[in-house]
This record gives structure tokens, C-alpha cells and sequence, in this order.
């Protein structure tokens, strides 16, 4: 009925059956770059694995963290996104069987008695093409009855009538990410300005809804240090420190394949001809500049928020 439903809302689009989306999505004979500027609509079931581990530093202070992903791919084209490193394809892939993702969550929480976090957003914005395809709708209900889960909402998106529309649910925090001026405009393209996403969390933080900060990933430039004191006052001064839940903060890295393919697709990029390091496996700033990058973010946090809010991503 989801795929119906989709379908209805594009009659002029052209239908395209396949057995499995993995056979188009991972084919080897495409360009990540071209397909961006035109990007397909897949609508696929996912079979298994509907809930994974983490990566290891990755979190907000809980011990049991769990991401699911009902969609592959992203609707901004943000230059240092993994994403584009990691697939083949810039097609967007929309999971239909939305029972499957909660059935397993549901079935993760119980097995410890202990809270479970669960993150949306980590292989696309959790909002992004909420219009379309009402995930976090159905996602939200399933998590109201789920009190041992916590929900993490990533975005950067301004689609936000669903969560204004419905009552606040307790174990749901909305994370924002936020760059720099200079960075989210040189970097971010399709994004919503860094303002555009303040005034949309203003508006959540204001109804009841738990807000979380995300500054990630951190670029290092010869101005960042003024340009997160100005970004950190520009949030702050909307968003009352006693409605954020959390604050996360971390550098810009890639795995080391993904790092080479992203160059190959834009190899006029400037992020990437930075005095970047290789740390096995990774792809970053110099350890270096990462400490005091990660020194100066912190400072400048706390002249704001208390610390047992601000979670180093490592």
C-alpha cells in the first residue's frame, strides 16, 4: 500500500520493475555524479538487518546504540558526505516495509532491561523526504509504546509539520546538524541554511520536543575558531540551553577507499586537497589539529552549556 501510495504521488513517472533494487543500485557501471543531478526513485523491502551496532564513538552517553536506516541515500549533495564514497549509485532507496524496522527494534529493547538508543539519519536525513514517504510518522506511534528506546532524529531538513502536528513523545530527541556559515555554504549544497534550520528547531524546542546539537564534521580553516564562536552564538541565542538534550561535536574523516573515490568524483573539490593525514583506517586532519580543534570546540561550548551534555565523537 506504501509503494501505491508513492507511486500515486509521481502519475507522470516512469515504472521500472526489478526483482531486487540491489541489482540496479549496485551496479557497477554508473557515475555517483552524474546521477545526482537527476536522481531515480527506488522503492525496495529490505529482507534483513533492519537494526546494526554503531560504529565504535558514536553515541550521546548511552551504552547500547543501535542505527537503522529506512532509506539510502540523501536529498542534499553535502561535498563531505560519506554517502557518496560508499555507494555506487546516487538513486534514493525507500524501504516500504516500515513493520520490519520497528518489529526488530522492538525486539532489540528486550533483550536488556537496560535503555536502547536508536539512531535515524546515519545513511540519510531522517526528514528529508518525510512528504513523501511518512516514516517517522508510523515510527514515532511505534515509539511511544517503546518506553526502554530512545529515537535520535538527524537532519537538516525544515520538514517539520509531522513532529509539530502530533503530541511530543518523551524518548525522541530531534538532532540538528549545523556547520559554519562559510562552510555550510561552500559545502552543503541543496541544504537549508544554517538559519532556516535554527528557526526550525526553535520552533520544536519551543513546542516540547527534546533538541540535540550536532556539530559534525568539523573542517579545520585558518578562521574556524571565530566562525564556531559566531555559529555557537547564533544557536545559543535561539535555543534556550535548558531545551537541548545533547551536544555532539567531531572531526572530518573517511574511510580511506571512500576518501579516493569522493576525489575521483570531484576532483576540483578544495576540502579535499587540505593537509588531510591518513590514520589507518581513516582519512583526517593531523592528530595535531584534531586535538586542538577538539580543545577549542569544547571551550567555546562551555561558555554555553554544562559539560555532562557535550559528547566527543571520536
Amino acid at each position: 500500500h506504501r509503494t501505491l501510495e508513492i507511486c500515486e504521488r509521481y502519475p507522470n513517472a516512469t515504472h521500472v520493475y526489478c526483482e531486487r533494487y540491489t541489482s540496479v543500485f549496485n551496479n557497477n557501471s554508473q557515475n555517483f555524479r552524474l546521477q545526482k543531478k537527476q536522481p531515480s526513485l527506488i522503492l525496495a523491502k529490505k529482507h534483513q538487518k533492519h537494526v546494526l551496532p554503531t560504529p565504535q564513538g558514536y553515541g550521546i552517553g548511552g551504552d547500547r546504540n543501535y542505527y537503522f536506516s529506512h532509506m539510502l541515500n540523501c536529498l542534499y549533495d553535502c561535498r563531505y558526505c560519506f554517502l557518496q564514497g560508499m555507494y555506487r549509485s546516487a538513486n534514493y532507496v525507500v524501504f516500504v516495509n516500515y513493520e520490519d524496522f520497528l518489529d526488530q527494534i522492538d525486539s532489540t529493547t528486550q533483550e536488556s532491561s537496560d535503555p536502547c538508543w536508536f539512531f535515524s539519519g546515519y545513511d540519510c536525513d531522517s526528514l528529508a523526504l518525510e512528504p513523501v514517504t511518512g516514516f517517522m510518522r508510523y515510527a514515532l506511534d511505534r515509539f511511544a509504546s517503546l518506553p526502554n528506546a530512545q529515537l535520535e532524529i538527524r537532519t537538516k531538513s525544515t520538514q517539520i509539520r509531522e513532529l509539530l502536528d502530533r503530541k511530543v513523545i518523551d524518548n525522541c530527541v530531534v538532532a540538528y546538524s549545523f556547520s559554519p556559515d562559510n562552510i555550510a555554504n561552500t559545502l552543503e549544497h541543496r541544504a537549508p541554511d544554517i538559519h532556516k534550520r535554527i528557526r526550525a528547531l526553535k520552533k520544536l524546542a519551543d513546542q516540547g520536543w527534546k533538541i540535540g546539537l550536532r556539530f559534525d564534521p568539523i573542517v579545520v580553516s585558518p578562521t574556524m575558531e571565530s566562525d564556531y564562536r559566531d555559529l555557537f552564538t547564533s544557536v545559543f541565542k535561539s535555543i534556550s540551553p535548558e531545551k537541548i538534550h545533547s551536544v555532539s561535536y567531531g572531526m572530518f574523516r573517511l574511510p580511506k577507499p571512500f576518501f579516493r573515490k569522493m576525489v575521483k568524483l570531484y576532483p576540483e573539490e578544495k576540502l579535499f586537497s587540505m593537509p588531510l593525514t591518513e590514520q589507518e583506517p581513516m582519512v583526517s586532519f593531523s592528530e595535531e589539529a584534531e586535538t586542538n580543534s577538539h580543545l577549542m570546540i569544547h571551550q567555546e561550548l562551555l561558555k554555553h552549556i554544562d559539560e555532562e551534555i557535550i559528547f566527543p565523537c571520536s
